[in-house]
């Protein structure tokens, strides 16, 4: 009874709650911008109202795959957490850093930075993409026995 009332209340919590937050951080942070005052810290308050609500989703997530008697469950979540980090997350960031190191190496953000930040991009890019493939060739021979 108390566990089943501690999950609503963290899903309630977690899942209306924090959402809700997050607007009237957003709407302050835009207030306080319109005035000329400082709004980061209400913005960065409205992101992480967001990422409460999406960590706890990713959480249900991972927690889900296994039974809750199974006592590999933790080990389920842990590798759930880390494929998906390391196959979209550093991917994706790939990419991004890519983008990055196209836009200065063109000179559009020349006047905002200071140094030579295309080789920062272009190795940053280079470590999520290896890190990336790594883990994919890994995956792939414990998945096959038989190949090595």
């Amino acid at each position: 009874m108390f566990d089943n009332a501690l999950l609503n209340l963290t899903n309630w919590v977690g899942n209306v709650i924090m959402p809700t937050l997050s607007g009237l951080f957003f709407a302050a942070a835009i207030y306080k911008f319109s005035k000329g005052h400082t709004y980061s810290h209400l913005s960065w308050a409205g992101f992480a109202a967001l990422m409460c609500s999406g960590l706890l989703r990713a959480l249900e997530g991972f927690a889900q795959q296994a039974t809750p008697d199974d006592p590999d469950r933790y080990w389920i979540s842990i590798l759930t957490l880390v494929n998906w980090t390391c196959n979209v997350i550093l991917p994706l960031y790939g990419v991004l850093q890519v983008v990055m190191l196209v836009l200065h190496s063109a000179g559009v953000l020349e006047r905002m930075t200071i140094g030579d930040a295309w080789v920062r991009n272009l190795v940053a890019a280079m470590m999520c993409f290896a890190l990336s493939g790594i883990l994919r060739l890994a995956e792939f021979w414990i998945q096959t026995p038989g190949v090595r």
